[in-house]
């Protein structure tokens, strides 16, 4: 009797710990405490070996790693009732060691993040600084050895929610600077110059900040190059239908590393 009223003092000293880690993923390493109502020999401190399983007392081995602490404690209920009638098992997260992810690459100050409950891509990327400046097409996530979720702009910058994904204990996130992050305005322009680039940055801007064109620039005749990998391509725009005409589709938005050539015309 004093047994189980040890056991139910225990428990109830631990529901913090367990209303705080209801979420978590339990994973490699993690020290956990199982305990079975009225069964002090079926209760016991234990960690999470490397195989992701845990080790119970007349019961064998339940694979642990994984799962949230209340998922665990369904999977042991019904593992139980060969042993005990009616079971009633708690399992409290108390040690954390494997709830870790990494954050490295030049576009942002490398970091760990601890992972407190279920943690998506995008709700870390809110908690990275500076993430809106960095290279977000070229970041990926490494997990165990494999690049997943490439690109992570359509999330991040363009609220494509359904590219969101969960997180997981050990994820690498890479995200790295831009090669080159101006934008180069030469040729017909007053002030040919190169502009730190910003996000939604159009070609029309860009002109602009070069203090417009020359009265010699054939304003039809601006094209973009840009880099797409090893491969240069050039995006041919129609600066004057844009003035004159309102053909807003020819009001690129550039890229960091574009250079926009505005080309003399003839005389």
């Amino acid at each position: 009797m004093k047994t189980s009223i040890f056991i139910l003092l225990f428990v109830l000293l631990l529901v913090p710990f367990a209303v705080y880690g209801e979420d978590y993923i339990i994973g490699e390493g993690d020290i956990l405490f199982v305990s079975v109502w009225g069964n002090a020999e079926l209760s016991l401190t234990v960690k999470v070996r490397p195989d992701g399983k845990i080790t119970i007392p007349a019961q064998g081995e339940v694979s642990a790693a994984g799962l949230t602490p209340g998922e665990l404690q369904d999977v042991l209920t019904e593992e139980l009732k060969n042993l005990v009638k009616s079971p009633v098992v708690t399992v409290t997260v108390q040690e954390i060691n494997n709830n870790k992810v990494y954050v490295f690459g030049g576009g942002v100050n490398p970091g760990v993040f601890p992972l407190e409950g279920r943690t998506t891509l995008l709700q870390l990327l809110c908690l990275i600084d500076g993430v809106n400046n960095a290279d977000l097409r070229s970041a990926y996530i490494l997990r165990k050895g494999e690049k997943i979720n490439e690109n992570f702009y359509g999330l991040f910058i363009k609220g494509r929610t359904e590219e969101d994904l969960l997180i997981k204990a050990n994820d690498l996130i890479f995200i790295p600077a831009y090669e080159d992050k101006n934008i180069y305005i030469i040729g017909a322009v007053n002030e040919p110059i190169a502009i730190e680039y910003r996000e939604g940055l159009k070609v029309m801007e860009a002109i602009l900040a070069a203090g417009g064109f020359t009265k010699y620039a054939s304003k039809n005749s601006t094209v973009i190059y840009r880099k797409d990998g090893e491969k240069e391509i050039s995006i041919p725009v129609k600066l004057k239908d844009l003035i004159k005409d309102g053909d807003l589709k020819q009001n690129v938005t550039l890229e960091p590393g574009d250079y926009v050539v505005v080309e003399e015309g003839m005389f």
